[in-house]
């Protein structure tokens, strides 16, 4: 008998639906708040957002309304007094429902880059009843990643507003990873240890995500008791508002990595200790993994756990991910069904009803070692349909394919799209439209959801939104006529220019078809070599005619504050462009001894382009490095720890370590930022090529790294303030960079250069 048939059985045995999603073991995976709460956060959230229209819209909840499969839906109708009708099975649904009809009946659009929401007056009135419901039972968002990435400075009031986000959207399953360092030290102080040793355990607050994998310790700490309470209290008030909204929110859990001092305060327990990671030695990783029999796992994990739920309560659906990005010590099988069977006892002896979620990173970043017998050994070290598996890089690399179905647990696919947070236009929309539908369809399937788990977020709206509308869609969309619709909601009006250029950025930089690419390459933000990369995955021509049609567009959409953002972007992706165009130009030169056409084409790129650049970034608030910055700053009690968190937001986006250990991974195109630290490295590297062909003594790029590491150094530590506001003017900047632009990008076009340019 076929793998496949033997799975089919076991999943039937078990009373699981193959070819369905129907898993006993998630039904009391629901809300914790009554229907009528739901609704009252419901109204709330639509106050906030219209403010007195709100009262046009009458929404209820209606837990029924979902029926037997349990699957969220919504209904609109025309009700009394021309009110907008509105029930949800969950608060959540209820208010997806609404931005359903914000969105198609009065055309609006809410985003992380901005809102329009001009509504008509009198609401249209909805024809007959329409009923939507999700084709599956959860809607999950975030990477653990993305706490380090994107939320790490946010106070109340920006979690409020992405919290409005996720509903809007219909997410219902969010991580809620926030103020879990607090509770990890006082169980630790509780087993003995002292508070230098939790402090060396504990990275800074911009590494946290990759501590709390195992994956460093120490780097850019400590964390300081009152960001710690600041913290648990921040998750008191996500918590809350996540689930009076009818979300399920997903908990951290003990994954077996411990601080040094565990090996002090108990000398005989059995520990294996990984090998460094990504670049870093043993001073900030070489974390420490208990053996899974050890009957410490069960002490830490268990303490964690009961610590935890009676600090927030629980809706029983819990995070812990061992072997991110480090691979185990043995591949033995049954010690990897022995490290999984003791996180899940970890979790299931406090909390009976509790399921784990597992990234399933691990899968795609390391495969030579996870073959059938180690992927299989791993998910079966809980009961089949105890573990639900986040499928994170689904629509590039989905692993149900290859593991039939993650052998029976349940799964969830996912779009990845950000690593890292970095700008730049990019998506795999092709897969994105029909990736979760062969999903679902896949022999014996087990998945149960749809997600979105980027590395970092603000940035690439329009993604977000296709891959949100999918979740709750029955089937592919037509992509040409959604992204009219899109650039008109998103804009409040129908622009033909803006229509075209988005069509254009459709068929091209979000039509990615090749594996393992990203949008993250640009030599722009890259340290300067001879070596650099320049190819990309689409015609530049069709961004090159995507800026001029925005560019025209600017006259009738000055006033629409995404479209401002847009023009930017845009804008950003077209210099980028041009920015690896002149750097073709600078490595030939400098190859042929040209010296004037070098000095030339550096002298533009570096007094010209990158300086109108961060002039140009400078001019929205979303793309400034201040913001940032003054973000990390205010989240201190004291000045030394304002310069620490400075320090954190600074080295994250640039060095990203000490000594550049994964430099440049998390770069971000922002005003200031653009000019103080890329543009210094592109200047120091010009004349370093100046001065070769000058004095006839060779370019040596080991020599030029040491000097160009002091200049990244210096700009992390440079104590220079830069505006959290904006500080140009984006269409005068904007139109200045196109007119002494656009006119050479076409011949630039005709230029080939070793396959660089198409």
């Amino acid at each position: 008998m076929k793998r496949a048939g033997l799975c089919a059985l076991l999943l039937a045995a078990l009373g699981v639906a193959c070819a369905g999603r129907t898993f006993p073991t998630l039904s009391h995976l629901t809300p914790r708040e009554s229907a009528a709460g739901q609704a009252a956060a419901a109204r709330d959230l639509l106050r906030r957002l219209l403010g007195a229209r709100a009262g046009e819209f009458a929404v209820t909840v209606d837990g029924a309304a979902a029926g037997q499969d349990g699957l969220d839906t919504y209904r609109l109708s025309s009700g009394p007094g021309g009110k907008v009708a509105v029930t949800g099975s969950t608060g959540v649904a209820a208010v997806t429902g609404c931005y359903r009809y914000l969105k198609y009946y009065c055309g609006c659009h809410v985003s992380w880059s901005g809102a329009q929401l001009r509504l008509p007056s009198p609401l249209p009135p909805v024809a007959g009843t329409v009923t939507v419901k999700t084709p599956n039972r959860f809607r999950y968002y975030q990477n653990v990643c993305t706490s380090s990435y994107s939320f790490v400075w946010w106070n109340w009031a920006r979690w409020e507003k992405e919290i409005d986000w996720m509903a809007l959207n219909g997410i219902n399953m969010p991580l809620a990873f926030t103020g879990q360092e607090a509770i990890w030290q006082r169980v630790y102080l509780s087993l003995g240890l002292n508070q230098s040793e939790v402090d060396e355990f504990f990275t800074g607050p911009a590494f946290l995500a990759w501590g709390r994998m195992g994956n460093l310790h120490t780097w850019a700490g400590p964390l300081s008791s009152p960001w710690m309470e600041q913290q648990l209290s921040l998750q008191y008030k996500i918590l809350q508002r996540m689930r009076s909204l009818g979300m399920v929110t997903v908990l951290p859990a003990f994954a077996g990595h411990i601080p040094r001092g565990i090996l002090r305060v108990f000398p005989k327990v059995n520990v294996t200790r990984l090998n460094g990671w990504s670049n870093f030695n043993c001073t900030y990783s070489c974390s420490y993994l208990l053996h899974p029999e050890d009957p410490m796992f069960q002490v830490i994990g268990g303490r964690f756990m009961r610590e935890m739920i009676q600090e927030f309560g629980t809706d029983h659906i819990y995070n812990a991910d061992t072997f991110n990005e480090m691979t185990p010590t043995s591949s033995d099988p049954a010690y990897l069904s022995a490290v999984s069977a003791a996180i899940f006892k970890s979790m299931a002896d406090v909390d009976p009803g509790a399921i784990w979620l597992m990234q399933g990173w691990l899968f795609v970043n390391c495969p030579s070692f996870w073959k059938p017998a180690q992927v299989r050994a791993l998910l079966h070290g809980a009961p089949i349909g105890k573990i639900i598996v986040l499928d994170l890089f689904a629509e590039t690399v989905p692993v149900y394919l290859t593991t039939e179905s993650f052998y029976g647990q349940p799964f969830i696919w996912c779009m990845l799209h950000n690593f890292g947070g970095n700008h730049g236009l990019f998506g795999k929309v092709e897969s994105v439209n029909r990736g979760p539908f062969d999903a679902s369809s896949f022999p014996n399937s087990t998945m149960v959801g749809t997600g979105l788990t980027p590395e970092g977020i603000d940035q690439n709206d329009m993604i977000y939104e296709l891959m949100n509308e999918i979740g709750w869609s029955s089937g592919p969309l037509h992509l040409s006529q959604w992204i009219s619709g899109y650039a008109d909601r998103r804009y409040g009006q129908r622009e033909p220019n803006a229509r075209a250029a988005w069509q254009l950025l459709l068929r091209s930089v979000y039509n990615c078809t090749q594996p393992w690419k990203d949008h993250n390459h640009s030599p722009l933000v890259r340290r300067p070599s001879l070596q650099m990369n320049t190819d990309v995955w689409y015609n530049r021509s069709d961004i090159y005619e995507a800026w001029r049609l925005m560019q025209d567009a600017s006259h009738s959409l000055a006033k629409s504050g995404t479209f401002l953002y847009d023009l930017v972007d845009v804008t950003r992706q077209a210099v980028e462009q041009l920015v690896s165009d002149y750097y073709i130009e600078v490595k030939s030169a400098f190859e042929n001894q040209a010296l004037e056409q070098l000095m030339v084409a550096g002298g533009v790129l570096v007094y010209d382009l990158i300086p109108e650049l961060d002039n140009l970034l400078s001019s929205q608030p979303q793309f400034l490095l201040g913001r940032w910055l003054e973000a990390a700053r205010l989240m201190a009690s004291t000045k030394e720890e304002a310069a620490l968190y400075d320090m954190n937001a600074r080295n994250q986006i640039t060095l990203w370590g000490p000594a550049g250990n994964i430099l440049d991974y998390a770069n971000k195109q922002f005003g200031g930022l653009m000019q103080d630290y890329y543009g210094e490295r592109w200047t120091l590297f010009v004349w370093y090529l100046v001065e070769s062909l000058n004095t006839e003594v060779p370019f040596h790029q080991e020599k030029f790294n040491q000097v160009v590491f002091q200049v990244e150094q210096g700009f992390i530590f440079n104590g220079k303030t830069y505006p959290s506001s904006p500080t140009s003017d984006t269409l005068e900047v904007a139109n200045k960079i196109f007119l002494k632009h656009y006119p050479h990008t076409h011949g630039r076009e005709e230029v080939k250069a070793g396959g660089a340019r198409k």
